[in-house]
C-alpha cells in the first residue's frame, strides 16, 4: 500500500504525444489518465509504443479524456496485455472511439504489409501491428460513457467527474476526489484544453478550486495569430489558387479540425466570398466521424444548436463530397481544374494525404494549408519548417505548391488561455505541465512562478515518479 499520493507520467512528459499519466492513491488505487499512442517519425514512435513501463493488469481504472489517438490509441493494446476493466469517458467520446481505434488498427495493418512486403528487417519495424481489430472491439466493451459534471465512483477511495474541456467533440477535464490520510484531495487534469469562442462546440469549463493540476502546455510559448481573421486569410488563398488553376490541399486531423475547416469554407461559398468549388473530403473516417457530430448535437456551442434547429444537419450541403473507397480517392488525382481536398493524416504521416501530397506538391499553382500541430520529425513539420525538398511514399519531392501554415486554427489553448485557465484556480499545492515540448512547457512553468507563488510547478521526466502529497 502507498503513503503517499503518486504521479508517473509514461508518456507527453517533454513532448506532445503519448499521453499517459498513472495516478497511484495512498490506499492503493491505480488510475490512469489517457493511454495514448506516441506519434511521430515510423522508428521512434515503434520503439515507444511497443511497452507500457507498467503491468496493466495492475491498473484499477482508466479515464480517457478524448478520442485522439495521441490519448486513446493504447488503449486497444492495454485490454491486450491484460486491463479488464472499465475505461470511463464522456458518451461522445465514446462514440468517436471506435471509428478512431479501428482506422488505428487498420493503418497499423497496413505498415505490417509495408514491413513483409519491403523485407525489413529491423527487430524495432518487426513489433507491428501493436493490436488488430480485434482487440478494438474487445476493449470497446469496456468503454463506460458518462454526462458531464457529475460525480461517479471509480474505487473505494476515488471519485471522478467529468468537465467539458472545449478542445473537441466530447472532450474532457477529468477531476479526481482521492481519500488519504489527511482528508479529500482534488486533482484536476485538463486533457488538452481548448480555446473559448471557437467553432461548433462549448468554451471550457472552470474549475473553481483544487489541490493538484496536471495541465497541458501545447502552446505554452506563444499566441495562436488572427483569429478574427481566419475567415479573411482562407478566402484570400483559396481565390488565389482557384484563378490559377490549382487544388488547395488540406491535411487535417479527421476529429474536429476537418468539420470546423468545412463549415469555415461553407459559410464562405455561402457568402459568395470565394468560388463555389467542390470540396472533397478524402477520408473515410472523417466521414464516419461526421456522422457521430450529427448523432450528438448536445455537445454543439449555441450557434451550432440553433442551426441543427433550422438546417437539419449541419454537415451536408451542395459543394460537398465525401470519398470512402480507394477507387474515388484515386479519380481525384484526374480533377480538372481548381478543387479542394481535405485529407488525412493531420501530420502528413499516414492515410491518403501522402498520395495528394505526391502528386501536387511540385506544382506551383497548387496550395497546402497546415491546419493543425505538427510533431517533432513528421512530414507536416518539415513542410512548416520550410524544408524544400521532402520523401513522401519512399521518393524525394520539391516543395513548389505554395505553402500556408494556420496556428489560428489549433484547438489548444494558447499561452494566454492557459494562463487565465491556470489563474483561476484557487488553492493549488503543485501544478505538473505535461503534453508540451520542452521549451514550450519551460516558458509556461516560468509564468505560472511568476502569478502563483504559492504553487509548486513541476515539469515531469518521463516515467518518473513524483509525490503530491
Amino acid at each position: 500500500m502507498n503513503q503517499s499520493l503518486k504521479l508517473t507520467c509514461f508518456g507527453a512528459a517533454g513532448e506532445v504525444t503519448g499521453s499517459k499519466h498513472l495516478i497511484e492513491t495512498p490506499a492503493g488505487s491505480r488510475i490512469l489518465l489517457d493511454c495514448g499512442m506516441f506519434q511521430g517519425r515510423r522508428e521512434i514512435a515503434t520503439e515507444k509504443n511497443c511497452c507500457f513501463g507498467f503491468d496493466p493488469s495492475t491498473i484499477d481504472a482508466v479515464l480517457l479524456s478524448h478520442a485522439h489517438i495521441d490519448h486513446s490509441g493504447l488503449l486497444p493494446k492495454l485490454g491486450k496485455e491484460g486491463y479488464d476493466g472499465p475505461i470511463y469517458t464522456s458518451k461522445g467520446t465514446q462514440s468517436l472511439s471506435e471509428p478512431m481505434l479501428l482506422d488505428s488498427a487498420h493503418i497499423q495493418q497496413e505498415d505490417e504489409r509495408f514491413v513483409h512486403k519491403h523485407h525489413i528487417e529491423s527487430p524495432i519495424e518487426k513489433k507491428v501491428p501493436l493490436y488488430d481489430e480485434d482487440d478494438v472491439i474487445k476493449v470497446l466493451k469496456q468503454f463506460v460513457g458518462k454526462p458531464y459534471d457529475e460525480r461517479f465512483r471509480l474505487t473505494d477511495d476515488v471519485d471522478a467527474i467529468l468537465h467539458d474541456a472545449g478542445h473537441v467533440f466530447g472532450s474532457e477535464i477529468i477531476v479526481l476526489f482521492i481519500k488519504t490520510p489527511e482528508g479529500e484531495r482534488k486533482l484536476v487534469f485538463t486533457g488538452d484544453l481548448g480555446r473559448p469562442n471557437m467553432p461548433i462546440i462549448q468554451d471550457p469549463t472552470l474549475v473553481d478550486e483544487a489541490d493538484f493540476l496536471i495541465c497541458e502546455s501545447t502552446y505554452g510559448d506563444r499566441m495562436h495569430e488572427r483569429v478574427a481573421e481566419i475567415e479573411d486569410d482562407l478566402k484570400s488563398i483559396v481565390t488565389r489558387t482557384a484563378k490559377r488553376g490549382g487544388k488547395i490541399l488540406i491535411p487535417a486531423f479527421a476529429l474536429e479540425r476537418t468539420q470546423e475547416i468545412i463549415l469555415r469554407l461553407e459559410n464562405l461559398i455561402h457568402k459568395r466570398d470565394i468560388p463555389g468549388l467542390r470540396i472533397y473530403v478524402d477520408s473515410p473516417l472523417a466521414g464516419k466521424l461526421t456522422q457521430v457530430f450529427e448523432q450528438h448535437p448536445e455537445y454543439y456551442d449555441e450557434e451550432m444548436k440553433k442551426r441543427s434547429e433550422e438546417h437539419g444537419k449541419v454537415f451536408s450541403f451542395a459543394n460537398l463530397d465525401f470519398t470512402e473507397s480507394v477507387d474515388e480517392s484515386k479519380k481525384l488525382n484526374d480533377l480538372r481544374g481548381p478543387a479542394i481536398i481535405i485529407a488525412g493524416s493531420g501530420m502528413c504521416e499516414n492515410g491518403r494525404i501522402r498520395h495528394h501530397l505526391k502528386n501536387h506538391i511540385e506544382d506551383p499553382m497548387s496550395s497546402i494549408l497546415i491546419v493543425g500541430y505538427q510533431a517533432e520529425e513528421t512530414l507536416g513539420r518539415k513542410l512548416v519548417k520550410g524544408e524544400k525538398r521532402v520523401r513522401i511514399l519512399g521518393r524525394e519531392y520539391d516543395v513548389k505548391a505554395e505553402l500556408h501554415v494556420f496556428t489560428s486554427l489549433s484547438a489548444h489553448a494558447d499561452m494566454n488561455d492557459l494562463d487565465a485557465y491556470v489563474k483561476h484556480i484557487r488553492g493549488l499545492k503543485k501544478i505538473f505541465l505535461v503534453h508540451g515540448e520542452e521549451t514550450s512547457r519551460q516558458a509556461f512553468a516560468k509564468r505560472v512562478e511568476a502569478f502563483y507563488p504559492g504553487a509548486e510547478v513541476i515539469l515531469p521526466e518521463p516515467k518518473m515518479t513524483y509525490e503530491m502529497a
